[in-house]
């Protein structure tokens, strides 16, 4: 990769080497722009490279705007619709990457997230655009037309800058605020920032009767209010993680109530309700180790068993399995969260180009942005979505 030279003008320039700023500088790159993409780690795409397990869930077949939370829940129709999960996957095909579905339409490459990051690179080259790693932003300041970006060792102008920098999630990987500094600074409004796709912490009583569960995992429903999600549970020497709570965690407030079905679609009891003689804490346990890991069966009917066996604390007891609620004491915050939840306010923003309505030239893309995807692919095509506008307007 090259370093940057004292070559003064770019048309274009993308702070943030990740999903967003590569696509980005690519499509506009693929248009003649002359564009600089400006990484402040050593290499681009390490989020690419840790996601999936290593192998990197680049898309979901089902993405739709549902799959998303913003304050402006239509903000995000206009990317997704003009860069679709079908043309990142005719990307990944052009390169022979091979690829597989997990569950619920999720793509993962059969091989390595290196070969997603190889691919984008490649297409930077093949586009024209300089990369430049381990370069740090001293300062920026607006200059008609456009932007001056000042480095350690050059001053460069660019007729127009696209923020592509990211959340503050996984700061070892190097996340920091500095696309919401730089919101700041040109007065754009923020939508405050929060860990989401994160585990929770239970306190008290929860974390008493649950901590020996460590490890331990089952198919559950998470819900709040009106979301539902279907996936699995994992219980951590904190608390609470596994798909289900990771996408549930995206809309806690901080301070409602989590409900969670233990045996959905099931009625664990109806044999214990109907026995004349086995209606006792023995039968209720072997009832419910047929449906969940025997560790957890056991403590849950230690937690909610009944102090008789009538039909009512029967009928209760099932209540209790398919609606348990309880209220973490927080998250396990930044470190452990996927991504960041807010961000720059979207209706600062085109929905078409990703430009700043109030300061031309300068552009938003990715999780810097308040739109934040549900579990399993939707972010990444939120970037490739919303870097590809960016770049086609750039």
């Amino acid at each position: 990769m090259s370093q940057i030279s004292s070559e003064p003008d770019f048309d274009v320039i993308v702070l943030g080497g990740g999903a967003a700023g590569l696509m980005c500088a690519i499509e506009a790159g693929k248009r003649g722009r002359r564009v600089l993409l400006i990484e402040h780690a050593d290499q681009v795409g390490k989020k690419i490279l840790i996601s999936g397990g290593g192998r990197c869930n680049f898309t979901n077949l089902h993405c739709k705007p549902e799959n998303f939370l913003s304050a402006n829940p239509h903000f995000a129709k206009s990317a997704l619709a003009r860069y679709t999960p079908a043309d990142f996957i005719a990307l990944v095909e052009s390169y022979g990457i091979q690829y597989h579905e997990k569950t619920l339409g999720q793509l993962f490459c059969d091989d390595s997230a290196k070969q997603i990051v190889a691919m984008l690179l490649n297409e930077c080259a093949k586009a024209n655009v300089r990369v430049a790693v381990s370069a740090k932003v001293r300062r920026i300041e607006r200059a008609e037309p456009g932007f001056i970006v000042e480095l350690d060792d050059s001053e460069l102008r660019t007729e127009a800058l696209v923020i592509a920098t990211g959340g503050l999630s996984i700061p070892k990987m190097g996340a920091t605020g500095f696309g919401y500094e730089v919101a700041r600074q040109f007065g754009v409004p923020i939508r405050e920032p929060r860990p989401a796709l994160v585990p929770f912490v239970l306190g008290g009583e929860d974390h008493v009767n649950f901590a020996e569960l460590t490890g331990v995992s089952a198919e559950v429903v998470a819900s709040l209010g009106k979301r539902r999600f279907r996936e699995k549970l994992l219980f951590t020497h904190r608390g609470l993680s596994g798909p289900a709570i990771l996408q549930i965690s995206s809309y806690w407030n901080g301070a409602d109530p989590v409900m969670i079905d233990w045996a959905p679609g099931q009625e664990v009891f109806a044999d214990v309700r109907a026995s004349t003689a086995g209606r006792n804490v023995a039968a209720a346990r072997a009832a419910l180790r047929t449906t969940l890991p025997a560790r957890l069966a056991d403590r849950l009917l230690d937690v909610l068993a009944p102090t008789s066996w009538t039909n009512q604390a029967i009928e209760e007891l099932e209540r209790r399995l398919h609606a348990w609620t309880f209220t973490p004491t927080g998250t396990e915050g930044y470190e452990k969260a996927e991504v960041t939840a807010g961000g720059v306010d979207t209706d600062a923003l085109s929905a078409q180009t990703m430009e700043c309505r109030v300061v031309p030239g300068l552009y938003f893309i990715g999780e810097v942005v308040d739109v934040t995807g549900h579990l399993g692919g939707f972010n990444f095509q939120w970037a490739w979505a919303s870097g590809a506008v960016a770049g086609r307007a750039v």
